[in-house]
């Protein structure tokens, strides 16, 4: 993501916003699976949000800002649909802010089993 994000001739913005997306699927997936939360088979990052509620409340706030990553799972990846610069720009902060948060949980979280 952040690769081709700095790419500066003919970079693929569909690549970048995909890959964001996936970072953030995969990231609260192992969220889900450390604290033992069973999720279906999903790309929606909404959905894997409202999962970590029971271990995260507030993280419902977090739905609004993030959901609209979903939409770079599928429709990026296929010929017709295309990401463009302030849309890869948006994923790319977003991904990151998300990114921040979930392993400030797992840092949290190494810290009490070791503590």
């Amino acid at each position: 993501m952040r690769r081709e994000h700095r790419v500066l001739e003919d970079p693929s913005y569909d690549a970048v916003c995909f890959h964001a997306q996936q970072c953030a699927e995969k990231l609260l997936k192992a969220f889900l699976h450390t604290h033992d939360i069973y999720f279906p088979r999903t790309h929606d990052i909404g959905e894997l949000l409202m999962l970590a509620l029971p271990v995260r409340p507030e993280w419902s706030a977090l739905v609004p800002r993030y959901k609209f990553l979903t939409d770079f799972a599928v429709d990026s990846r296929y010929p017709g649909e295309s990401a463009f610069k302030e849309e890869a720009d948006e994923a790319v902060e977003a991904c990151e802010e998300l990114r921040k948060i979930v392993l400030r949980e797992f840092r949290d979280l190494d810290q009490l089993r070791l503590g």
